[in-house]
């Protein structure tokens, strides 16, 4: 018979996205036969981001303070609004070190089917801190950088629509080939693409 304390673990690890009974079970096993410390560091981790880990009050993102690094930084260009869908894609265009302004992290992207919409994605907000930088006269462009998914895609046509309605300049990152691809190696609709989004050189 399974311990209690060991079916509750099993079903805690099931919350994981991709984790299913088997997984679980197997990572369980794992961490109290093989990794003990490993268990118990795992567990105050989470305890201690689930504690003190929040949103940044202007964009969003994880923070450990009310407003986070980026945002209380006057180094960034407070005229360029980036919108993101998750943390993770705020990191890639940070990595890039071409865009110096400011971000929204929607945390998400529209999906009727699993009954995320603008509540959810928290575009109240969004437009909120739009429109108090156009009223400062301060508020250049917003940038949308959601992925190019259906979803993505839709999201992204939902807020163009939102802020232009609001006399907001918008524009979208390109999708093109990537920086080194060779042309036989990349698909027909990435080309098609590149070539609808070329410029004059």
């Amino acid at each position: 018979m399974t311990p209690s304390h060991l079916e509750e673990l099993i079903a805690a690890l099931r919350c994981l996205p991709g984790v299913g009974p088997k997984s679980a079970q197997r990572m369980a096993y794992h961490l109290l036969q093989r990794d003990r410390a490993g268990a118990l560091r795992l567990a105050q981790s989470l305890e201690a981001a689930a504690s003190n880990i929040r949103h940044c009050g202007m964009c969003n993102n994880f923070s450990e303070q009310e407003v986070c690094a980026l945002c209380a930084s006057a180094k960034r260009d407070a005229d360029l609004l980036c919108v993101v869908e998750m943390p993770a894609d705020l990191l890639m265009m940070e990595q890039t070190q071409c865009y110096r302004g400011k971000y929204f992290v929607l945390m998400g992207r529209l999906s009727p089917l699993d009954g995320i919409g603008a509540k959810e994605l928290h575009f109240d907000r969004l437009l909120k801190r739009v429109q108090e930088r156009t009223h400062e006269g301060k508020l250049a462009e917003v940038i949308l950088a959601t992925n190019f998914t259906v979803e993505g895609d839709a999201t992204a046509h939902y807020l163009a629509t939102l802020l232009q309605s609001q006399g907001i300049k918008v524009s979208r990152i390109a999708r093109g080939l990537p920086v080194g691809g060779e042309l036989e190696q990349v698909d027909s609709g990435t080309l098609a693409q590149a070539v609808l989004e070329r410029r004059e050189v």
